[in-house]
């Protein structure tokens, strides 16, 4: 669905030398953009195709040529002419047969050859390797680029004795005769007279260009002028024949290259005999077909298009019979047509497809003398289908289409130059318009129009258009018999008045006068016209270049003076559109303009570099643009927010719409990967239609529906509160129903859910949302690629942290039911899924309703209202259980201890009744609350199954004891619930022993307290290690002294053998009094302040010189520990540095290689292994006969270190972890909290006996062993992220001073006696 519009016109002249000269022949040099023509005075012309362009918009002129004369005898002339881009020269034959080849550079002629009878026809392969030409005599020569003769060939079947054709019978034009190459040279063909049933008829012959054997040939036909046209594609051969026994006008046919015909069509009307057809030119592209047909009164250049099998008249360009016009196209611009005439008028016509699909996806599209009329919004009709069509006195040029305020106009630019203009009644009754044609009458004009080239509605009352005047086609037109003086291109505003009235619901096709208002010359082409719907009555005119200035009605161009009314384009754009969009509330116009190779700029900015083409949609009713539809030449379809551009978050330039094939699953879902490939992007349906209509390469439409413009109809329509509308596009587009609550906000859905189920107004399309909710974002999850609107805009998206969104939102829907929709069964059902859909689902609640409606039938009600009202209880239950899972439906019936109710679902279900009747008949012989009981136990419900057993009675104290030990957790219900004393006891004695089972001694013991078993109570105090415990209940069983004794000297071993030396002491001297023990433990303990108090306490020399020794002892161990431990850490110090320095230097060679680290093998990156004496293993293992760690000086802290060594493992040399792993061994070096309150203990100790020398010692051994740690792992700090590694900067002496200055008042070296610190 597209229309050939003419997108520029420059009409130039050639300075002839006399004015009986005229032009005959032309050539094309592709190499140079050059035109050659030969005129019967036998000068050659030559043209620049630039200089077309750089002459001023119709400016009629003469142009600057190059002239140079064939020298030939008097009497012969130019009857063959054409180029030779290999030889860069012209080749020229004449009526005498001379070949002459033509120097233009040199202006040499030289003559190549002569042949007998005179050249008729030169035609050069397309390959640039032979040569194809047509004597007088009717003879076929093929020869090379030497002018070696290759064969030659009778084109004619002329038995003896026929006619034969004089030599000297060349006509000017050659006709009768041609050579047409096929696109690739391979084959050729030519049209030959043939004598058949006593008469001359001509046949196409189709021959092979190598050997020149005839490949196949047509039937006989009366082929008019010799016209022969073979597609560039290869596809068909065209030519012009009347039928016989016909007298209507002729004919265009389509042979194949088996020399069968395919198809054919008249050129006119069938009843109009007087037409022909004088030549046939296919363009480059294969799809354009134009011909110069003459009339009765004029000639004309006609352009047909085919599409969908059928023809289309495109263009029709009315020429004088006099002017002789020919055509010819750009052999490498498809849509550039080339024109001149016998006077020397040359005339360059660019054109333009252009879609025929309106703003409101209405289609016009122009066949002949005819406009198919096809609102999309109703049907999807290809061409050539249509609703209703309308038609004119005369082909149709350009049309312009007015859709605003409720008034639809068509203004019409026919080829004879007059206007039709048409009014449209209202778009919902064009459906009673179908299959009529409306004859549009042309309106009332007395002013010369000229021949428009652009045509734009203003309002509904004027016109603004690009005007030619001065070119020799416009004297065939019907304005040309008024006066005028104009030469040159025009804007011009033309009121249009209609003095018939409007009657709705028909079409006006007559009434309408037109006058020109305004008018304006230009000084430069303008290429497009495009209305601004931001200003009224303004447009936006785009001259060569791409610069795009706005206009307003009735007044001269508007100059640079306002960012919004100028824009200027990089290139110069034949495609321009624009879009009203919203920009924080005010409209602006965003100007698009798309140029012939894909670039597409959005306000004179490139957006995007391989567009094929481009639309607009609106969501709103408002003519506000959200949506830029883009279609690219990948065939990928992309969906741009106009918000995104405005703001610039869409990525400028190619890369943003070009799809790599390898991410395409990993791209951002705003596009859509087309299935047909060439397909273009020919309009879209606004509102909640929101579709993009496609025009495949085979002329078929395709409507798809982008999931990004749904979601956004979707938003648009939930943020206006039409529920209905979202609920019918989430419906039809197969979305998931969680959209609607999602986009909206479901905290906001709740407080509008009333008007949601009023508006829906369906309980079956209710009961289908309902089934689909689910707990998630789906805007989060499922359409979590799609942007969406955010805070701030139409539509609430309340999140909130409650992750239960089913049931608050089927809560609400309920109650929207129940209060505002009629009692039916059909609202019954569907609260029974809202019910069912609960999360989790209200079985239970369902159940009572339908036990309700059970009720009531059994009660045989005579309120038959009610009856009508409820659906059956059979039909409820079977509802319910296509919704749930039947055995959680038996489950809950049984859960109600109705046993009839769960009979009626067990045979609903299809349960085989000797599955379920059985257990329901014993349950229904038991009381009732061992019933209870039974089916709380099988639902698991067993807080409800110990009430209900307690209740039972006395007599079901086991099966209640059983039910509590089966199941823990009951224990405290079942002391809530047994009042009787004594199986209270019972009761907490087997919690007791639960306990004990599950090692929690110590509640355990507790609980045993509780019910006095006093002995097991202190076994579970010994067991949890409390010797207080065991010792509280020994003298709560009332113990003697020396059971007491005897308990506390094995408390006491017990309590050394758990590591707790310290508490061990206490009993030792508390309980047992044994001095020597205790003090003894406490130096196990290192407790070394404690142990000399008691020695002191005692004042036992013996005693006091056991501490004495034991903490010499200790301190020298602990110094010789620490030495060691200081050169430890300058080992692994120089390990890190040497490790690290190799690591930078083998990067930094590797980004000069320009390889990546990443891809080296770990050998390769670890081939630094160590030398270093000393450095053979990193494990180290502390002295058995030291009497303090380093790290940690208690049992716990020995054992975290050795899960942590063997969870890490030891440092491998030359691994690719090592660097980081004697980091990390540096840190675990350190001083633990426990060491240094030990450290300071001791040196109290020390102190106190006198030793200071010796604690001394030990303070600096210590000091110096911290120092040295924290300065390392400072100084390994600062390395790891650095890139190098200076000796000077990183020096362990200064990290070492510096730490020593610094850190001594710190925290970390709080142990320290100030009295022994060094200045």
């Amino acid at each position: 669905m597209k229309n050939l519009k003419l997108f520029s016109e420059v009409p130039q002249n050639i300075q002839l030398h006399s004015t009986e000269e005229v032009v005959q022949f032309a050539a094309y040099d592709i190499d140079q953009s050059r035109l050659f023509f030969a005129s019967s005075a036998n000068f050659v012309y030559a043209l620049q195709l630039s200089s077309f362009q750089n002459e001023s918009a119709g400016a009629k002129s003469a142009m600057p040529v190059e002239v140079c004369s064939i020298d030939i005898e008097p009497g012969d002339f130019i009857t063959a002419f054409d180029y030779l881009a290999e030889k860069e020269s012209l080749l020229i034959g004449t009526s005498h047969g001379l070949l002459l080849v033509h120097n233009v550079e040199s202006d040499v002629t030289e003559l190549v050859g002569n042949i007998e009878g005179g050249v008729k026809c030169i035609s050069p392969n397309p390959t640039g390797d032979l040569l194809g030409l047509i004597t007088g005599l009717g003879q076929l020569l093929v020869m090379t680029y030497d002018w070696a003769l290759m064969y030659e060939k009778a084109l004619g079947e002329v038995p003896e004795g026929g006619y034969v054709r004089e030599t000297n019978d060349l006509s000017v034009n050659c006709g009768g005769i041609s050579i047409s190459w096929r696109g690739d040279g391979k084959y050729f063909a030519t049209m030959g007279e043939v004598y058949e049933s006593g008469c001359m008829s001509k046949k196409i012959k189709i021959w092979e260009s190598d050997s020149g054997a005839l490949q196949s040939s047509s039937e006989t036909k009366e082929f008019t002028q010799g016209i022969l046209e073979w597609m560039p594609s290869g596809a068909k051969i065209a030519a012009v024949y009347k039928r016989k026994s016909d007298d209507s006008s002729p004919s265009i046919a389509f042979f194949e290259r088996n020399g069968l015909e395919r198809s054919s069509f008249r050129i006119g009307e069938p009843e109009d005999a007087t037409e022909s057809c004088e030549n046939l030119k296919w363009n480059s592209a294969s799809d354009l077909l134009a011909g110069v047909v003459s009339c009765k009164t004029y000639d004309a250049i006609r352009v047909w298009f085919f599409s969908n099998n059928h023809w289309y008249l495109k263009q029709e360009i009315r020429y004088p019979r006099e002017a002789g016009v020919t055509v010819m196209w750009d052999p490498t611009k498809p849509l550039q047509l080339i024109c001149w005439t016998l006077s020397g008028q040359v005339s360059v016509r660019h054109f333009m497809w252009v879609t025929a699909v309106m703003e409101d996806s209405t289609a016009f599209v122009i066949d002949n003398s005819k406009i198919l009329v096809t609102p999309l919004s109703l049907s999807l009709m290809p061409p050539p289908m249509y609703l209703f069509s309308l038609s004119f006195s005369s082909a149709v040029r350009d049309i312009a289409y007015y859709s605003r305020n409720s008034k639809n106009c068509l203004a019409v630019f026919l080829s004879d130059g007059n206007l039709s203009f048409v009014e449209f009644p209202a778009p919902n009754t064009w459906e009673d318009l179908e299959g009529k044609d409306f004859s549009v009458e042309i309106s009332d004009c007395k002013t010369a129009l000229g021949s428009f080239v652009h045509l734009l509605w203003l309002d509904v009352h004027s016109l603004l258009c690009v005007s030619a005047y001065g070119s020799s086609h416009n004297k065939c037109l019907s304005s040309g018999g008024y006066d005028t003086e104009l030469h040159g291109s025009y804007l011009q505003e033309v009121e249009v008045v209609c003095h018939e009235d409007h009657v709705p619901d028909q079409v006006t096709c007559s009434g309408f006068k037109a006058s020109i208002t305004f008018q304006t010359l230009l000084e430069s082409p303008v290429l497009a016209l495009a209305w601004n719907p931001s200003k009224r009555d303004s447009a936006f005119v785009e001259f060569e270049g791409g610069k795009v200035l706005g206009y307003a009605s009735r007044s001269e161009i508007m100059e640079t003076r306002s960012s919004d009314d100028s824009v200027c384009f990089p290139s110069t754009c034949p495609w321009v559109r624009v879009a009203q969009v919203d920009a924080s509330g005010v409209h602006k116009p965003l100007i698009c303009g798309l140029d012939d190779m894909g670039r597409l700029s959005i306000n004179g900015k490139n957006l995007c570099n391989n567009c094929s083409s481009f639309s607009f949609y609106s969501e709103l009713a408002n003519e506000v643009v959200t949506h830029l539809i883009i279609l690219t030449k990948q065939d990928f379809l992309f969906i741009v927010d106009t918000k995104d551009v405005l703001n610039g978050d869409v990525a400028l330039g190619n890369v943003f719409f070009v799809i790599d094939g390898r991410r395409r699953d990993e791209e951002n879902m705003s596009y859509v990967n087309i299935w047909e490939r060439g397909a273009k992007v020919i309009g879209v349906l606004n509102g909640d239609e929101a579709a993009v209509i496609l025009q495949t390469m085979r002329g078929n439409l395709e409507c798809i529906y982008p999931r990004k413009l749904v979601l956004s109809s979707i938003t648009n329509a939930l943020a206006q509160q039409r529920f209905k509308d979202a609920f019918n596009l989430v419906r039809r587009h197969r979305i998931d129903f969680n959209v609607i609550v999602d986009l909206y906000g479901w905290q906001a859905f709740l407080q509008s859910a009333v008007a949601f189920v009023e508006q829906v107004n369906n309980l079956n399309h209710v009961t289908e949302f309902v089934c689909a909710m689910k707990n998630e974002d789906v805007t989060e999850t499922l359409y979590k690629k799609f942007s969406f609107s955010k805070k701030g805009d139409e539509v609430f998206r309340v999140k909130d942290s409650c992750s239960n969104k089913v049931s608050s939102v089927l809560q609400a829907i309920r109650k929207a039911l129940e209060e505002h929709i009629p009692e039916s069964p059909s609202r019954e059902l569907c609260i029974l899924t809202t019910l069912a859909r609960s999360d989790p689902p209200a079985i239970e609640e369902s159940l009572l309703r339908i036990k309700s409606v059970r009720e009531m039938e059994l009660l045989n009600s005579s309120d038959d209202i009610r009856k009508k009202s409820c659906p059956s209880a059979e039909e409820a239950l079977k509802h319910l259980l296509w919704l749930l899972d039947s055995e959680a439906v038996f489950e809950a019936a049984l859960g109600l201890y109705d046993l009839n109710l769960a009979a009626i679902v067990a045979l609903n279900s299809q349960r085989d009744p000797k599955e379920f009747l059985p257990y329901l008949q014993e349950l229904e012989k038991m009381p009732e609350s061992l019933m209870h009981f039974k089916i709380d136990i099988k639902l698991q419900r067993f807080d409800s199954a110990l009430r209900n057993i307690v209740s039972a009675g006395v007599g079901y104290f086991p099966d209640c004891m059983n039910l509590i030990k089966k199941n823990p957790q009951l224990f405290p219900l079942g002391l809530l619930l047994i009042t009787d004393p004594e199986k209270k006891l019972v009761v907490l004695e087997a919690w007791a022993d639960h306990l004990i089972d599950e090692k929690r001694f110590e509640d355990a013991a507790t609980t045993y307290l509780c019910c006095c078993k006093l002995e097991k109570a202190s076994k579970a105090y010994r067991e949890c290690g409390d010797w207080s415990g065991v010792l509280r209940v020994g003298a709560l069983m009332k113990l003697g002294k020396d059971e007491i004794l005897k308990l506390a000297y094995e408390l006491c071993e017990e309590v050394n053998a758990l590591g707790k030396p310290a508490e061990a002491a206490k009993i030792a001297l508390e309980y047992c009094s044994d001095i020597s023990g205790g003090i003894s433990l406490l130096i196990n303990a290192r407790e070394w302040e404690e142990a000399l108090r008691v020695a002191f306490l005692h004042t036992a020399d013996d005693r006091i010189s056991v501490v004495k020794s034991s903490a010499l002892e200790c301190a020298s161990g602990l110094v010789s520990e620490f030495k060691e431990s200081i050169e430890k850490v300058g080992k692994y110090l120089t390990r890190y540095l040497a490790v690290r320095q190799r690591r930078l230097l083998l990067a930094a060679k590797l980004k000069s290689e320009e390889r990546s680290v990443v891809d080296l093998d770990d050998d390769t990156a670890s081939e630094a292994s160590s030398n270093l004496s000393g450095m053979s293993a990193y494990t180290l293992g502390t002295r058995r006969g030291s009497a303090a760690s380093v790290s940690s000086s208690n049992a716990t802290s020995r054992a975290r270190d050795l899960r942590r060594q063997r969870k890490s493992g030891k440092i491998r040399a030359g691994s690719a972890g090592e660097e980081m792993a004697l980091v990390d061994h540096l840190k675990g070096m350190r001083m633990t909290d426990g060491g240094k309150r030990e450290l300071k203990s001791l040196l109290i100790c020390l102190v106190t006996l006198g030793e200071m020398e010796s604690a001394q010692k030990l303070q600096q051994t210590a000091e110096n062993f911290q120092v040295s740690q924290v300065a390392a792992v400072e100084l390994a700090h600062d390395t790891v992220s650095s890139e190098s590694v200076d000796e000077e900067v990183y020096c362990f002496e200064r990290y070492a001073q510096k730490t020593r200055s610094t850190a001594r008042d710190s925290d970390a070296f709080s142990w320290m006696l100030k009295v022994f610190i060094s200045p």
